[in-house]
């Protein structure tokens, strides 16, 4: 029953498909269904393929050279035609001798540029032909340079390919230029080279390629007074120069040479014995001689040595051409700059050099400086003091001319002293001028100056340093009057303080004790200050005049602090307020003379300077380091002693009287402290170099003003003083009136009455 179905299934779809149309791949035609040429559509397949048709179908098949992905594609499919690569078969698609260069949808087989090669590695490439591994290609006279697709071969010195860079160099005939070694040597060519024979009484100091230069030995001539060491080495530098110029070749290479000159300079300067200017203008100028014949013989381009005493360093350049560009040489203690055409000059031999040449501790003596004295026309009447601030240094070139050079040189200088040029202190650049045998500025110049270093500009070349120039400040007459008035005042006042609180007995006490000695501390100081502060013409009577000096004003911090610890006792203790004299007098006296002792011990030096019979600058620390910890002190005291007297002020039953005593008390030694400390703010300023006209008038001023203040703190504005001072002027004055009014009765009496005088007389008595 199935079986049934099914067929009547299937016969029923053919004759319903038989009855609508035909197949896919097929139209109908009449009454009879034929094939569809899909092909007719244009590009169906796209570029590079062909459409095939087929019986209900079709395919596309691509051209040769062109590979079909998927195969036989259609466009439902989506597939493409791709380009072959026909170099890059395993079968070689050209001959060994060709390359292969693929196109689109074929490849073509050519020859490699000139200078390269197939690379069988990779088929569609060249490689370059390295042409340098012939060691024929160039000889043996020049180094082969491969170049991609070519070669160069570079000459070496003395050989040449007259501008073929592909052929092989011959020796170059150097004589036929008669320039070569000028007219002072024979030319005499070699392979690849040549050498310049000097002439008798000429050199070239062994280089043996540059021009000869006459050699005057005579410039190494050993004087009878010459110091024993210095003859030695002009003795060895002769006899070198003198070996060079009759054989050309010195009996020691340069470097020897210099090694020897710099040890034996350094002996020299140890030794201690050039200062005068005779020997100093024979050792200076045999370092610059010296250098002339070691500079052209040191073969390194720069040499440098160093000993304990000596610095050197020297720069050498060779060459058929002359150098050119900036030079710069430098020491521990100095800088040089200039140019290779200054070192060179006109004149090149085939050679330069230059040296700089340091020296330290070497000194200078007074006789030394008259020259820039005389230059200088405004210094001749002020009374300067001159002084090396550098290290002396020698510069030496190969240019023979150096007198007047064509462009100046840099020097810059590096100050042995850290000090800026100010009113009283002033730089210049000297140069040794061996013909006065003294330092000259003549031809040198300042360029600019600072705390720590000079930079000089010079038109010759000698040897060089920094002059340090001490102005002595002047100080105007109104200074010195306001000075000397004022200590006068101060010490009139401090005397009369001294008096003062010595016989007042109603303030008799530990704190009157005090302001004495106070007084007696600050009354020795100003007396001292005012007498011996510009002794200085004695060395010793200056170190004890400073001496002096920091022991009375230490003293008189130190009891000013003795003054705040019984103020502080008196507020808050209530017995046993006073202090005993002996602690008094070893806080008072002893703490300052032990510190005066343990400075003088340390450092003797420190008391006494040029200007000033006080501690020296980098000394001051022993004055000011104790006066600070003082005042420190003191103002704790001070501050402790108002807060106890407020909290007494504001208690329900205070004794007001005590208090404000001791209130009036601790005001007046608060302004003593501010005026005190006050002056030495400004005190620690007076003696430095760099002290300002206005630092001196107000240290003048508060130091003037002190014991007057002192007088109206302590004894104007005490009224037990004031009452006491009453009491002295009324008897003095009572005193008067009644050895007046005694002498006035008694000529009356005898006048009127002369014959009774033993009955008055004795009544009187009576």
């Amino acid at each position: 029953m199935e079986l049934q179905w099914a067929l009547l299934v299937l016969g029923f779809f053919l004759l319903s498909t038989e009855s609508h149309g035909c197949g896919v791949g097929y139209i109908k035609k009449n009454t009879n269904c034929t094939d569809e040429d899909e092909c007719e559509t244009p590009s169906l397949c796209g570029e590079n393929s062909q459409c095939v048709n087929t019986h209900g179908s079709y395919y596309c098949t691509c051209n040769e050279g062109f590979l079909s992905i998927p195969p036989n594609f259609t466009a439902s499919t989506a597939g493409e035609c791709v380009d072959i690569n026909e170099c890059f078969d395993k079968t070689p698609a050209c001959p060994s001798d060709l390359v292969c260069v693929n196109t689109i949808g074929s490849y073509n087989c050519t020859n490699c540029p000139k200078g390269f090669i197939r690379d069988p590695k990779l088929n569609s490439s060249c490689k370059d032909i390295d042409e340098c591994k012939d060691p024929d290609v160039c000889g043996t006279n020049a180094d082969c340079k491969n170049l991609p697709g070519s070669f160069i071969c570079e000459c070496h010195t003395g050989y040449s390919n007259y501008s073929n860079n592909q052929s092989k160099c011959t020796d170059i005939d150097e004589c036929k230029d008669p320039d070569v070694c000028g007219t002072n040597a024979d030319c005499k060519n070699h392979i690849g080279s040549f050498i310049c024979e000097c002439h008798k009484g000429y050199s070239n100091y062994g280089n043996n390629q540059s021009k000869c230069t006459e050699m005057n030995c005579d410039e190494f001539k050993i004087e009878s007074d010459m110091q024993g060491k210095l003859k030695d080495i002009l003795t060895l530098l002769r006899d070198s120069c003198e070996s060079l110029r009759d054989t050309g070749v010195g009996r020691q290479t340069g470097e020897q040479l210099l090694e020897i000159l710099i040890t034996s300079t350094d002996y020299l300067l140890s030794d201690g014995n050039i200062a005068d200017s005779e020997t100093l203008s024979q050792f200076l100028d045999a370092v610059e001689n010296s250098m002339h014949l070691i500079g052209p013989q040191l073969k390194a381009p720069v040499t440098r040595m160093e000993t304990h005493n000596t610095f050197a360093e020297v720069a050498v350049r060779r060459g058929q051409a002359p150098p050119s560009g900036c030079v710069t040489l430098s020491t521990d203690s100095a800088l040089f700059n200039t140019s290779w055409e200054t070192v060179v000059g006109k004149s090149y031999p085939g050679f330069g050099f230059v040296a700089l040449v340091s020296y330290k501790d070497m000194e200078s003596s007074s006789d030394q400086f008259h020259t820039i004295s005389r230059e200088r026309s405004d210094d001749r009447e002020r009374n300067i003091t001159y002084q090396l601030n550098s290290k002396v240094v020698t510069a030496v070139v190969s240019n023979p001319e150096t007198k007047q050079l064509s462009e100046p040189v840099t020097l810059i200088f590096t100050h042995e002293q850290e000090r800026a040029e100010s009113e009283g202190v002033g730089y210049s650049c000297v140069y040794w001028n061996e013909a006065e045998g003294a330092w000259s500025g003549r031809g040198c110049e300042e360029a600019w100056s600072n705390s720590t270093h000079t930079a000089c500009s010079c038109s010759h070349l000698s040897s060089f340093a920094v002059l340090m120039a001490l102005y002595p400040i002047q100080e105007s007459f109104e200074l010195v009057l306001i000075t000397r008035v004022g200590l006068v005042l101060s010490l009139l006042c401090l005397f009369l303080c001294i008096l003062t609180f010595r016989f007042c007995r109603s303030i008799q006490g530990t704190r009157n004790s005090i302001h004495l000695h106070l007084s007696v501390c600050l009354f020795i100081a100003d007396l001292v200050f005012l007498c011996g502060i510009s002794s200085t013409h004695d060395q010793v009577g200056c170190a004890i005049v400073a001496g002096l000096l920091h022991f009375f004003f230490l003293s008189a911090f130190c009891w000013m602090l003795l003054e705040g610890v019984q103020l502080y006792r008196m507020v808050v203790l209530v017995f046993h307020t006073t202090l005993k004299h002996l602690y008094m007098y070893a806080a008072g006296y002893g703490v300052p003379l032990a510190i005066v002792i343990i400075s003088a011990i340390s450092y003797p030096r420190g008391y006494g300077t040029d200007r000033h019979c006080w501690l020296s600058l980098e000394f001051m620390w022993s004055f000011f380091a104790p006066v600070c910890i003082i005042v420190v002190l003191n103002s704790l005291f001070f501050i402790i002693t108002v807060w106890k007297l407020a909290e007494k002020f504001s208690s329900l039953n205070p004794d007001l009287s005590k208090l404000r005593n001791i209130r009036g008390f601790t005001v007046t030694a608060v302004a003593q402290l501010c005026v005190l400390g006050g002056m030495w703010v400004f005190g620690c300023f007076l003696f430095q170099e760099e002290g300002t006209q206005v630092v001196l008038y107000l240290f003048t001023i508060l130091n003037s003003l002190q014991g007057a203040l002192i007088f109206i703190m302590h004894c104007l504005l005490s009224k037990q003083v004031r009452e006491e001072y009453c009491k002295l002027i009324s008897r003095i004055c009572s005193d008067k009136e009644k050895k007046y009014s005694d002498f006035s009765t008694n000529q009356s009496s005898n006048s009127q009455r002369p014959l009774r005088s033993d009955q008055s007389t004795a009544e009187s008595k009576i």
